[in-house]
């Protein structure tokens, strides 16, 4: 009986790995680019702020910001660099994880 064929598992990046390859990838342009550079690090002081109490941002729209975010990304990579988009996917309930919990954020090198 052969056996069936395995796809193969698709790891989730960190955050390094993750910033690394969508600098990298030729799916956007320089100026798309910085502008989701400059969306991310916003999203991340809304975390920042979250956590010290700065702001009454809840999880949820924190969460609805991420989702718009993460799907931004994908609407823009999909097309021309479809490993980055399945990494992605495969990533972003961790990269979630991280986000959401506290202590993990407060060791993130963001």
């Amino acid at each position: 009986k052969p056996a069936a064929p395995s796809t193969p598992k698709v790891s989730a990046l960190d955050l390094e790995t993750l910033k690394e390859q969508l600098k990298g990838t030729k799916a956007i342009g320089v100026f798309t680019k910085l502008t989701l550079k400059n969306q991310v690090d916003d999203l991340l002081d809304r975390f920042r702020d979250h956590y010290a109490g700065k702001n009454k941002v809840t999880m949820s729209e924190l969460r609805r910001s991420y989702d718009l975010l993460m799907m931004k990304v994908l609407s823009l990579i999909q097309d021309k660099d479809q490993k980055l988009a399945t990494d992605i996917v495969a990533s972003r309930e961790a990269i979630w994880g991280l986000l959401a919990d506290k202590e993990k954020f407060a060791a993130l090198d963001v």
